[in-house]
């Protein structure tokens, strides 16, 4: 659980930093207020995705204790790969963007891998859930671990 948290609370900062940085890096570089860049959400997606979804993804655990399950590991890693890939793509095209550079396919591609791996992980971790859920195994329990 602590590891849910810690990183909530980095997606939370990061995710902070990340709209300073579009702010600071728009007005440095005079791209026209209003004009549309990737950069602009690259905060809410960091706190959305980071911030939010693991706030739940906490809070679910502290009631079925899924961390201490495997497919809640590979849900971890993979989820963190897919926000910090998806994030940092649009940080790169973002930034082209203000620059008045053409993005490239490689950015895509390497976008669209960490969607991939979002969805990878959301899957695992409602099987992950589900396994709880099903068998009515909360976190500490105990009348349900007797029925089952």
């Amino acid at each position: 659980m602590k590891k849910i948290f810690n990183a909530a609370f980095a997606y939370m900062i990061i995710g902070v930093l990340a709209g300073l940085f579009y702010r600071e890096f728009t007005k440095a570089n005079d791209f026209p207020e209003g004009e549309f860049t990737q950069l602009a959400v690259v905060h809410t997606h960091l706190l959305t995705l980071g911030f939010i979804v693991l706030l739940v993804v906490l809070a679910l655990d502290k009631v079925f204790g899924l961390s201490g399950t495997g497919l809640f590991s590979w849900f971890f890693i993979t989820y963190n790969i897919g926000v910090v890939l998806t994030a940092g793509m649009m940080v790169w095209h973002g930034s082209l963007t203000v620059l008045g550079q053409e993005s490239n396919a490689m950015i895509a591609g390497i976008a669209g891998l960490g969607h991939i791996a979002l969805s990878i992980s959301l899957v695992l971790f409602f099987l992950a859930l589900r396994r709880k859920v099903v068998t009515g195994r909360a976190h500490g329990d105990e009348s349900a671990r007797m029925v089952s």
